[in-house]
């Protein structure tokens, strides 16, 4: 069974940073790519970033250049490091394998940018 696991999020202000880490089981990791998405309510999730089996990623445009996601294979962790936090990027964070031959989304870590 595939357990993904959020957790690092937070209230944090404009201009600060949050890691979040995603705890995975189940599958094989290794064999992976993962994912981050976000979903703000009322919105459509929209895919962050992604990392692949050989390192190499991809950015939504609206998080280049502040967010970086990572992964440790010994652990079975993805990391995605938030930096240069806007209000537009309050949301609830989920992690998720890619491909997704069935929806596998956790309960998400709710990240809340404000002064």
């Amino acid at each position: 069974q595939v357990q993904l696991v959020e957790s690092g999020g937070g209230l944090v202000q404009p201009g600060g940073s949050l890691r979040l880490s995603c705890a995975a089981s189940g599958f094989a990791f290794t064999r992976s790519a993962m994912d981050w998405w976000r979903q703000v309510p009322g919105k459509e999730r929209e895919l962050v970033a992604r990392i692949y089996v050989g390192g190499s990623t991809n950015y939504a445009d609206f998080v280049k250049g502040r967010f970086t996601i990572s992964r440790d294979n010994a652990k079975n962790t993805v990391y995605l490091q938030m930096n240069s936090l806007k209000p537009d990027d309050t949301a609830v964070y989920y992690c998720n394998l890619f491909p997704a031959p069935q929806p596998y989304w956790g309960q998400g870590t709710q990240v809340t940018v404000s002064s």
